[in-house]
């Protein structure tokens, strides 16, 4: 009988504890201000939400945060409030989620794709300055999969062309790029707070800035109510307090209330995760073949590990593929393993071809130079278009609970000792990536 479970082996876990994976952790805290917000008939205030604000820009060190009803919509109030418009292009790293760029295409700009770096899967210093143009307002620098981007380099690059810095924290709410919370360095922010983030307050988002103009321009741009307190009367006595963007993006107050409350105990949560994420690498650091993705200067660090990936060296298993591994993996511990990471925009049509408004021309070249090639600002980028089949995806323990965690990292030696069996595996179709539907539970 066969060593892995795959095939017919004893699996190392029959029975998952469902409790060392379930997120978010709700206290009785939480579920009183949720109820105190249903009895009162508030859920479409903003008092609570401005003391969210409040303290998530105390938290973060900003002068400015803005609550939204979704993550995308902070990226996007991001984007309006940097002045990205008709004509302009913004820069994105390739492999992301849809969110961090999608909503440029709103604003009549265009999106140019770069690449990642394969050592950390982040934004490309060098790919990124090689994509500007005359015609670049703002990168997109994605924090992906918990790691911090390097900004140095990037701020370097951004004032050096006076191009405008986003940062989507979705990823990575609360982690520090050498001693500094990420967030805090372009001209703004937005991330997303759903349910499955690190930082989970059911759904919702936030905006960052500490740039006066770029607050007053989000608020402008879908936060009506806010109107008055942003601009002087005679600023919007033409428009009354009409948003901009004919956008409602007020954050449920129940989510505010949540977010008051994941405030207090997160940082102590995710000092937890990092403890036991780590503790899951000490056991199986020895598997050659494998490779901690994790950064490397003092002071960064990973935050809550959301969505987190290690490298994966097909080579050093006899070719066995990244999906084959997953599987095996799997099936010896009852799940939560995966392979590959997110679809790679740049191969997507919607930022080339696609007629999304009906102009009679596709959408990303509508506002620019007439016979512009948008698919030849990006270019080929050779790290996004392999890296999905060069990772995996580890278990997000949200528990330091050594004897537990002991069993996956038996899992992870047991199937890389075995692993010739896998090529008996099916060879599996090669995939670029997936688009997680993030709403979506086991």
């Amino acid at each position: 009988m066969s060593k892995l479970a795959l095939y017919g082996g004893t699996p190392i876990i029959r029975e998952k504890d469902a409790k060392l994976f379930h997120w978010p952790i709700v206290n009785d805290a939480m579920r009183k201000a949720q109820l105190d917000v249903l009895e009162s008939g508030n859920m479409s205030g903003t008092d609570i939400s401005r003391k969210f604000e409040e303290e998530f820009a105390k938290w973060n060190g900003v002068k400015y945060a803005l609550s939204h009803n979704t993550g995308t919509n902070s990226l996007l109030s991001a984007m309006y409030g940097v002045g990205l418009g008709p004509g302009d292009e913004l820069i994105c790293p390739s492999v992301t989620y849809w969110a961090s760029c999608t909503a440029a295409l709103s604003l009549g700009a265009a999106v140019v794709f770069c690449d990642i770096c394969e050592k950390d899967l982040q934004i490309d210093p060098e790919s990124f300055e090689a994509h500007i143009t005359p015609r670049t307002k703002a990168v997109m620098v994605v924090h992906y999969m918990a790691c911090p981007a390097d900004m140095d380099k990037i701020m370097a690059i951004a004032r050096k062309h006076n191009i405008k810095v986003i940062e989507d924290v979705s990823h990575a709410q609360g982690g520090h790029y050498k001693g500094k919370l990420l967030g805090t360095f372009g001209d703004a922010a937005g991330m997303s707070l759903m349910s499955g983030k690190s930082f989970a307050i059911g759904e919702g988002g936030m905006m960052l800035t500490n740039d006066d103009e770029v607050y007053r321009r989000a608020v402008r741009f879908g936060h009506y109510d806010r109107i008055p307190t942003a601009f002087k009367k005679e600023e919007y006595a033409s428009t009354n307090i009409v948003p901009f963007g004919g956008q409602k993006f007020r954050m449920h107050q129940i989510s505010s209330a949540m977010g008051l409350e994941q405030l207090k105990k997160y940082d102590a949560e995710i000092a937890e995760i990092d403890k036991a994420m780590k503790y899951f690498w000490k056991g199986i650091e020895d598997v050659k073949g494998l490779r901690m993705i994790y950064p490397e200067d003092p002071g960064s660090d990973k935050s809550g590990w959301y969505a987190s990936r290690f490298g994966y060296e097909p080579e050093a298993f006899s070719g066995v593929s990244n999906a084959a591994f997953a599987k095996a993996l799997n099936a010896e511990v009852n799940g939560e393993f995966s392979s590959g990471c997110n679809f790679p925009l740049h191969h997507s049509e919607v930022f080339y071809t696609t007629d999304i408004f009906g102009h009679g021309k596709p959408t990303a070249a509508l506002n620019l130079p007439e016979g512009t090639d948008v698919r030849a600002l990006t270019g080929t980028l050779p790290v996004a278009d392999k890296i999905s089949s060069r990772l995996l995806g580890e278990p997000w323990f949200k528990h330091y609970e050594p004897t537990k965690i002991d069993l996956y990292i038996e899992a992870v030696h047991k199937v890389a000792e075995n692993h010739q069996e896998l090529l008996a595996e099916e060879k599996e179709e090669s995939t670029l990536g997936n688009i997680a539907l993030t709403h979506r539970r086991k």
